[in-house]
């Protein structure tokens, strides 16, 4: 049995769609509520309904779980202690979705790569056999923009550094090959998209997708906080939104892991873009 963690998110559904198409392995989702789920899920994938900071469901998720696939939801570790405890004590592997930012001098100045390396670091003592995805920037996060396209066509926001996006379609197929051959067991994998890609760049591609002009417009970091603030977002989450503009650098790291995992070429961000067109108009 595999227990997906975050099986309704934008890469959860991926893994839990690739797990059934494979067949190979019963899959079970811990999801918040099966009503407002049943549509999103297969035919066929058992749940369980409930919350990581719901111990009791959480064990009831784990019943007869081998392999867990854990997508981190919080901008704090304060409950990865007890969490990984209970996974440790009823399954043998775990899969865990991390960032690239983990082992880089950025890391001990962005709260996202700190997170992730956190967990990481308590996951090495649960006595679980891991496999960790560091996963590059996520072509999904751009689905934020949707209003401000639709309404303007205009996106603004602070200048993040270029990255290798990656297509969330290609993290659920690395996933679910993972999560289903022990051969992958005791390995960290970096996964990239196929080029580095920045946020104007980004909205080009988006824009030849929906076939009218949009741009990039750039806010200067410390407006973006103030507004941000403003709409009532909590000062952590501001700090981490915001972290990728004021501390990350422009990265060159570009790996062929996905292809070799899946046997398919990184999906382009372009494709991505292409493929969700209808999200944006």
């Amino acid at each position: 049995m595999i227990l997906v963690i975050g099986a309704t998110g934008k890469v959860g559904r991926h893994v839990v769609d690739r797990l059934t198409d494979l067949g190979t392995h019963p899959v079970r989702a811990l999801v918040r509520s099966r009503e407002s789920t049943s549509a999103e899920l297969p035919i066929g994938v058992e749940t369980v309904e409930g919350s990581l900071t719901d111990p009791a469901a959480l064990d009831a998720a784990l019943a007869d779980v081998d392999t867990v696939l854990l997508m981190w939801p919080f901008l704090t570790t304060d409950a990865a202690p007890a969490v990984l405890d209970s996974i440790g004590q009823r399954a043998r592997r775990i899969v865990y979705l991390s960032s690239v930012g983990v082992g880089t001098d950025e890391e001990r100045h962005d709260p996202i790569f700190a997170m992730h390396a956190a967990i990481e670091a308590q996951i090495s003592r649960t006595g679980l056999i891991p496999t960790i995805l560091r996963s590059d920037a996520i072509a999904s996060n751009t689905l934020g923009w949707a209003e401000q396209i639709r309404a303007t066509g205009v996106v603004k926001g602070p200048m993040t550094a270029p990255t290798a996006v990656v297509d969330p379609r290609d993290l659920g197929s690395v996933a679910a090959l993972v999560l289903t051959d022990d051969a992958h067991a005791g390995q960290t994998y970096l996964l990239t998209g196929p080029q580095v890609i920045s946020r104007p760049e980004q909205v080009d591609a988006i824009a030849s997708a929906l076939g009218r002009p949009l741009r990039f417009e750039e806010v200067p970091v410390a407006d973006a906080r103030r507004q941000m603030l403003a709409d009532g977002r909590p000062p952590a989450l501001v700090d981490a939104l915001l972290a990728a503009a004021e501390k990350r650098s422009r990265s060159t790291l570009i790996t062929s892991t996905i292809e070799t995992i899946t046997d398919r070429p990184a999906s382009s961000f372009e494709h991505w873009a292409a493929d969700h067109a209808a999200a944006f108009r």
